[in-house]
């Protein structure tokens, strides 16, 4: 007897992180703090190996109202002023297409929408194979098929293979859906060249010829990009794009705000035509008041008055981790070459992956984890989190790893 809809698949959702994070915490106790090498969860921490939580911004949470921190939002769209400082804050001039803003619970909210809304059951959204998991798992829940694109090409992005991979589902479906993670990319940290840039939206803009197309991007770490208001520059090549063509870009308070459990974020809906973006807006709208009706007013509301009254102190407080975490990349992907432990070719970001077969990839996690190294399995890698490793404990990481790898391969 079945209690929920016959569509849903019923297997158990593997954890491949937080049981990881529980058997780091484990040898911590057993053997210290200092003897562990904890390079599992995707936040960031500082040097210490202390959860960041940026000053400038929770000094303005503790500050607000009380009333509006138990407020409900304007609307269900989110508070006016907080869609028009997250449109500024993003595309940061770059961009010139008419425009909606709709908030939603962290960066996860807009991608879960985009899926579920922009594709119908049974059609094929388009994925990087190499990817943050819950992208296939929000796919699975919407009964929605996967076509992956391999994502590199040697030290490029593989635009032949994303092509291809289009082209295929092309085929069997009147529109197009793809996740294109970046700048930053979970797990790899690579980002795209503006020139890589406008080949994708080249391409997509001949797609649109005869297929509806929407490009989801997804932002979540760029305001830790080491370039900073250049790493946004590449909105521009989004003007570019036909009538038949939307964007919706995903955006996340979680990182950009070290706001990880406030769950607030964005979708960003861009086209060279209102009605199309208002199509998207209308369904996106009633996908929110059916789904979670409401986004956390306290942290709208912070966002909002960190850029208007603490932006100097906000900028220089991140700016200082921007920088540390440049530091850590450096180090890891240097002592890496160094060592010939083969990586997908890092920019900037959270995380360094290590490459190698699946086969390989899961006898060598289960040995760092004999030797007290705890990491991410991802599709053909290892995800390194730099972002929650001290600079003492990156260096000489790699030369371990490739150590132990050395007796597993």
């Amino acid at each position: 007897m079945n209690f929920v809809k016959e569509s849903v698949n019923q297997t158990p959702i593997v954890d491949t992180v937080f049981s990881i994070v529980a058997k780091a915490k484990e040898a911590k106790a057993k053997v210290g703090s200092e003897n562990v090498v904890d390079a599992t969860i995707g936040s960031l921490y500082d040097e210490e190996g202390t959860l960041v939580a940026l000053d400038s911004v929770y000094s303005s949470l503790k500050n607000l109202d009380n009333k509006v921190l138990a407020a409900y939002a304007a609307s269900f769209r989110g508070n006016p002023d907080f869609r028009q400082k997250v449109y500024d804050w993003v595309l940061n001039g770059n961009s010139h297409l008419e425009h909606e803003v709709i908030a939603t619970p962290g960066g996860t909210g807009a991608v879960g929408m985009t899926l579920q809304e922009c594709l119908d059951e049974g059609q094929t959204v388009i994925l990087p194979e190499i990817a943050w998991g819950s992208y296939a798992l929000m796919a699975q829940m919407h009964n929605l098929n996967v076509e992956k694109y391999s994502l590199f090409e040697e030290d490029h992005f593989n635009l032949n293979s994303f092509k291809t991979a289009c082209k295929k589902v092309m085929e069997k479906q009147n529109r197009l859906v793809m996740v294109i993670n970046d700048p930053c990319h979970n797990p790899t940290g690579y980002s795209l060249s503006e020139e890589e840039w406008k080949e994708v939206i080249s391409f997509l803009n001949e797609c649109s010829k005869t297929h509806a197309v929407v490009l989801l991007n997804d932002i979540a770490y760029i305001d830790f990009s080491s370039r900073q208001e250049k790493a946004k520059e590449y909105f521009v090549q989004f003007d570019q794009i036909e009538k038949n063509f939307v964007v919706i870009v995903a955006f996340s308070l979680s990182k950009s705000m070290t706001s990880y459990g406030l769950r607030c974020g964005a979708a960003i809906v861009l086209g060279q035509e209102k009605e199309a973006v208002n199509q998207v807006k209308i369904v996106f709208e009633k996908d929110a008041r059916a789904t979670w009706s409401n986004i956390n007013n306290g942290a709208m509301a912070t966002f909002v008055d960190v850029l208007d009254n603490h932006k100097d102190a906000y900028d220089q407080e991140r700016l200082h981790y921007v920088n540390l975490l440049k530091e850590r990349g450096d180090i890891f992907v240097k002592e890496a070459n160094e060592v010939g432990l083969k990586h997908y070719p890092y920019k900037e970001g959270f995380f360094v992956t290590l490459s190698m077969d699946n086969e390989t990839r899961d006898k060598f996690h289960e040995a760092l984890m004999e030797n007290n190294i705890f990491t991410v399995k991802v599709n053909l890698g290892i995800r390194v989190a730099i972002c929650s490793l001290s600079v003492e404990k990156t260096k000489g990481l790699a030369k371990k790893m490739k150590d132990i790898l050395d007796t597993v391969a």
